[in-house]
Parts: structure tokens; C-alpha cells; sequence
């Protein structure tokens, strides 16, 4: 327990933080006059109350973080802010249970955008607000945020960043300082938003729909303020904008900044994850739009229309929905469902294993083919003009079979819990890569309102450990970990 209150000092710390952000549906609920206010700043007095008392409590043992506490303390905030930005939906909306509310404040802050809520169209504008705006703040990272604002508190924020942003790139820096390098990927992330709402309110949405759809498209939540997602605008512009901006999303930060800071788009064609993620897409979305003009389901304009759109959404993790592609032909929404595993970029807001990890597999698979034909030839692993070392390969491998076996075990479980196989294997891949939409009785045509309890906290923890990478929680259940 002597090992915990170091942590739960600065845990205190970023509560006391946290509580601050519910000003912001505040102010909206006083702007549209919504009666909800309330609501929230009861919300913001409970985490200011909470993160108070355990400052009082821990504040004797301030320390310095260790590279094991960074694990503890990410878990830990993510369990407490969901716990945090649940209380307004549970104070609001009548019969909601604390499973579902959590579920609900989960979905949000791991940007899967999954949601038990039905009569989206009814609910105040203020609450609607809070599941985007706590989708946007999840997207970029609770704790890349806090990592710009630790040292601000005393606290260095490294080992946070490291356990929240683990894979082969992680150590890339953008500034010499940490907190600049958080600093200056939420500078892009949040002029990219403001960018997104005003093409959407010139493609013909409201200014509130276009901020709240400016904070889903680039978090790659899927959140909509309206039951019928997408398909309530019917727009092609509103769908080609919402496209474009969950391509960016789905793109390393880092390269939409240095591409601004120099004022140059070669960033993206050095980007060599960005060339595989465009190349990607365009070359499904041609074959899956062919394939269905082929079957005379849509003409080919109409094709080209309905899966750009859902397949981009779906790759990219994002969620949205314009149509039910779960009635197409199942190869195309299974190949969509295998596309949010990996097209997502390093350093994006997406899931999934990442780009980066598909390359580096793909590329060790080749090499070891030609080690077959040439044992003694030196083959490097090169990604780029970049030479891959062999502990970033095994680490790669290694993430990707404890990722099948995390979707293997949960899986079964959903099925032991009497779930048909297509709705538990979609839903799990579904909440493992954070995308939000499953098959079968989780489509995009419904919600997740009628799973069990049981089957709701699966889906939960299945988001959180996509979310954190696997890893960053398996980690805590080691006995090494729990060693001196």
C-alpha cells in the first residue's frame, strides 16, 4: 500500500485538474438554457471534494514518479476519470445504471464511441455536448494533456508519457521538453477541430452539430447527437468532409505538425505509414465498391458514395454510420472490421495494432522467408530508409499474439455468456481497436443497450486494454511487476 500513496498524491492532483474541464457543459448548458448546469457543477464539486481530501491524505509522501508507477497511475486515471464523467449522465438520465453509466463514460473516453443511450435527438444540449467534448479529450490522450500541465504541479510527466503512448515509436520527439511535445500535438489537434467544424457548418450543419461532429471526426469516436448518426443529414459534402478530417485523424500527429511548422506537405509522403494507410483505403475502397455495383446493389456513383465513407469510418476506428452496411454482403463489413486493426497510424487517435506494427510483421515474415533461401545473408529490417532493431521485431510479435489472444479469450467469453459468435467476435475486435460499431446484433442499425451487465463490463474492460495498448494493464497482473 506504502508503494500506492505516491501515486494517489499525483492521481489527487489531476482529479483536482479534471474537475475543472466540467465548467466547459457548464457554460453550455447556460448558453442553450438547457436546466442541466447543475447537473455538472454537482459533478465538478464531487471530483473537487474527492481529488481534495486525497491530497490532504497523501501530500507527505511527494515523490518523483518511477518508470513502474507511470503504469499504475494511467490505469488508475482512466478508471477514475470515467468514474468522474459518468456522475452528469447518471444524475440526468432516468434509469440509467451505474453499469451502463460507466459503460457510456468508458466508450467516451477511449474514443470507442459506443453508446447505451437511445432518444439522442431529445437530450439537452449540454449533455450531448459532454459525450463528444469527453471523446475529444480522451482522443488526443488524458495524459498527454496532463503531461503538458505535471510540470506546472512538480511532477515530471515522462514515465506517464511513455506508458500511455507504448510501441517501436514512442521515444520520437517533437521538442527537446516533454510537455512541449504534448503542448504542440494538442496545438494541431484542436486547430484541426476548429477547421473540421467550420466545414461542416458551411457543408450544411448547425453550429452546434458541427462541434460536436468536429470533436467525434477528430477524437475517431463516432459520436453523433442524433439515433440516426449520419444518415439523418444524408449529405455527400457533410460525408467528404467528416472523410478527410478521419483520414487526418488517423495520420501521427507528429507529421501534421512538422508538416505545418514548415509550411511543407512532404512530411506526408516521407510519412512511410501514411503512404500504406492511403494506398490501403483507396485500394478497398475500389475493390468493395466494385464488388457491390458488380451485384447490382448500387449503382457505382451510389457504391463509391455509401463505402468510402462507412469503410473509411470503420478503418480509421472512428464509428460513423450513413447506411447499414451490415446488410451488404459479409465480406465487405468483415474486411472493414479487419481494416480497424490495422490501418490506424502510430502517434494517431486510432486503434487497433497501428500501421507501424503491421509493416514491421509483414516485413519480418519476408526477411525470415529469405533467411530460408540465404542463411547466411545479413538482412536487415528496414522500414523506410529506417533499420528496424530486432528487439523492436520481437517486441512487435509479441504485441500482436498477446492481441489475438485477447481477442481469442474474449471472444469466448462473450459466447459463454450466450452471445451468438458473430455478434461476440465483431463487438470484441470492435472494442479492442476502439471503433465503436459491431455485427450481428451490435450493428450499426442499433446500440449496445442490450447486453447484460456482465457482457457491458467485458465491453468495457475490452475498451480499455485497446485503448492502453494491451500491455500498460497486463503488465499490472505480472508478479515481476509487484517485486522490489
Amino acid at each position: 500500500m506504502s508503494k500506492l500513496l505516491p501515486i494517489l498524491h499525483v492521481l489527487s492532483k489531476l482529479v483536482l485538474l479534471y474537475s475543472l474541464l466540467f465548467a466547459v457543459p457548464c457554460a453550455v448548458s447556460w448558453l442553450y438554457d438547457d436546466g442541466t448546469a447543475r447537473h455538472f457543477a454537482l459533478s465538478a464539486l464531487a471530483g473537487g471534494a474527492a481529488g481534495s481530501l486525497l491530497w490532504l491524505l497523501t501530500r507527505r509522501f511527494e515523490r518523483e514518479l518511477k518508470p513502474r508507477d507511470g503504469f499504475i497511475l494511467v490505469v488508475l486515471l482512466w478508471i477514475t476519470f470515467a468514474l468522474m464523467s459518468a456522475i452528469p449522465m447518471l444524475l440526468y438520465v432516468p434509469g440509467l445504471s451505474f453499469t451502463d453509466g460507466f459503460f457510456e463514460a468508458i466508450s467516451g473516453l477511449t474514443t470507442t464511441g459506443s453508446t447505451v443511450l437511445s432518444g439522442l435527438d431529445r437530450l439537452p444540449p449540454a449533455i450531448n455536448f459532454w459525450r463528444h467534448f469527453i471523446n475529444w479529450v480522451g482522443g488526443m490522450g488524458i495524459i498527454v494533456l496532463a503531461v503538458a500541465i505535471l510540470p506546472l504541479l512538480g511532477i515530471g510527466g515522462m514515465q506517464l508519457y511513455k506508458a500511455e503512448i507504448p510501441g517501436p515509436m514512442k521515444d520520437s520527439k517533437l521538442a527537446p521538453r516533454i510537455a512541449q511535445t504534448a503542448a504542440n500535438l494538442w496545438y494541431v489537434y484542436a486547430a484541426l477541430t476548429l477547421l473540421c467544424m467550420l466545414c461542416l457548418w458551411l457543408a450544411g450543419m448547425t453550429p452546434f452539430d458541427g462541434l460536436c461532429h468536429a470533436l467525434a471526426a477528430m477524437s475517431l469516436s463516432g459520436v453523433s447527437t442524433h439515433d440516426a448518426g449520419i444518415a439523418y443529414f444524408d449529405s455527400p459534402a457533410i460525408e467528404l468532409v467528416l472523410s478527410c478530417f478521419m483520414v487526418l485523424g488517423a495520420l501521427n500527429f507528429a507529421t501534421h505538425f512538422l508538416c505545418w511548422r514548415n509550411r511543407s506537405l512532404k512530411f506526408y509522403l516521407l510519412d512511410v505509414e501514411a503512404r500504406h494507410i492511403l494506398a490501403l483505403l483507396a485500394g478497398s475502397i475500389l475493390l468493395l465498391s466494385g464488388w457491390l455495383w458488380w451485384l447490382d446493389i448500387y449503382s457505382f456513383h451510389a457504391a463509391l458514395r455509401h463505402v468510402s465513407f462507412n469503410l473509411i469510418s470503420i478503418a480509421t476506428d472512428a464509428g460513423f454510420a450513413s447506411v447499414d452496411y451490415a446488410q451488404w454482403p459479409i465480406v465487405v463489413p468483415l474486411w472493414m472490421l479487419f481494416l480497424s486493426c490495422v490501418t490506424a497510424s502510430s502517434g494517431s487517435v486510432g486503434g487497433g495494432i497501428k500501421m507501424i506494427r503491421t509493416l514491421i510483421l509483414t516485413r519480418q515474415g519476408y526477411r525470415e522467408m529469405n533467411s530460408l533461401l540465404h542463411p547466411r545473408a545479413v538482412l536487415p529490417l528496414m522500414i523506410g530508409t529506417r533499420v528496424i532493431p530486432d528487439s523492436v521485431a520481437f517486441s512487435v510479435l509479441g504485441f500482436i499474439f498477446v492481441y489475438f489472444i485477447s481477442v481469442v479469450l474474449l471472444t469466448f467469453t462473450m459466447i459463454a455468456s450466450g452471445l451468438d459468435f458473430i455478434s461476440s467476435f465483431s463487438v470484441i475486435v470492435s472494442c479492442i481497436n476502439n471503433a465503436g460499431p459491431a455485427l450481428g446484433q451490435l450493428g450499426p442499425a442499433s446500440n449496445y443497450a442490450g447486453l447484460s451487465d456482465f457482457q457491458t463490463w467485458v465491453c468495457s474492460f475490452a475498451m480499455l486494454l485497446g485503448r492502453l495498448e494491451i500491455f500498460t494493464i497486463l503488465i499490472l497482473f505480472t508478479p515481476t511487476f509487484w517485486r522490489k
